[in-house]
């Protein structure tokens, strides 16, 4: 009797390749090109085989979410756990990939109230995690958190990746390089220059320097010896 084996492989890599279309569309297009026909033809495929694997299309989305939710979180996970971690997760919320599918994921949660679910419960996961790995980084740099919650400084650099990338949308640049060198800058008070880098993302351009002005309330905190630093205060 023939394994069944190569059948759940040729079934896996159909599911691969129309998870890989509906997100490609999703990028290029919007959640709203995602239909069975334009999946299909992006894949290659009878259209019908979207159905056959997903059924009715939230399913499809919500596989696209799940799918991308997990590189997220194993991503997080490796750029809290790397050598500077700040700089690994600035760098990975700044990932203009990433960052643009979530916007289409947030906007059809709009509409689709099985996407909404799924996007709350990876949502409250995906940043309790974020909070207790910025609070360990903050502890180990000196931080004050009572002054620099861990909580606010996390939102504040995602909000700050977010609203670049919308108004990148539509061609509005006027002060993100100077809101970025603003934001590296104090993360350069507490990890130095950037040693390691990841691989480029799309997100990626030519570096550009970033001034070496004083951090909050004067202080120069690259005078001071590494262990009696107290960035941010």
């Amino acid at each position: 009797m023939a394994s069944a084996r190569p059948n759940e492989e040729e079934e896996t890599s159909a599911r691969t390749a129309l998870l890989d279309a509906a997100e490609r569309l999703m990028l290029s297009d919007g959640y709203a090109a995602v239909t069975s026909r334009r999946v299909g033809a992006e894949a290659g495929v009878n259209p019908g085989l979207v159905y056959y694997y997903f059924g009715p299309k939230d399913v499809l989305l919500v596989e696209v979410f799940r799918r991308s939710a997990t590189r997220m979180l194993e991503r997080q996970t490796e750029a809290l756990a790397s050598e500077q971690p700040l700089w690994s997760l600035w760098e990975l919320i700044r990932d203009q990939t990433n960052t643009a599918l979530n916007l289409e994921f947030l906007a059809l949660g709009n509409h689709r109230k099985t996407v909404r679910a799924e996007l709350k419960a990876f949502s409250v996961r995906f940043r309790r995690m974020q909070f207790a790995g910025l609070s360990k980084v903050l502890a180990e740099h000196g931080v004050d958190t009572q002054l620099w919650p861990p909580e606010a400084v996390m939102l504040l650099m995602d909000g700050v990746s977010r609203f670049l990338l919308e108004e990148d949308t539509y061609g509005l640049n006027l002060g993100h390089t100077q809101t970025v060198a603003v934001v590296e800058r104090l993360i350069r008070e507490l990890e130095g220059e950037r040693r390691v880098r990841r691989r480029p993302t799309v997100a990626d351009g030519p570096r550009k320097g970033t001034p070496q002005g004083k951090p909050l309330r004067g202080r120069r905190l690259a005078d001071e010896p590494r262990q009696q630093s107290r960035p941010l205060e």
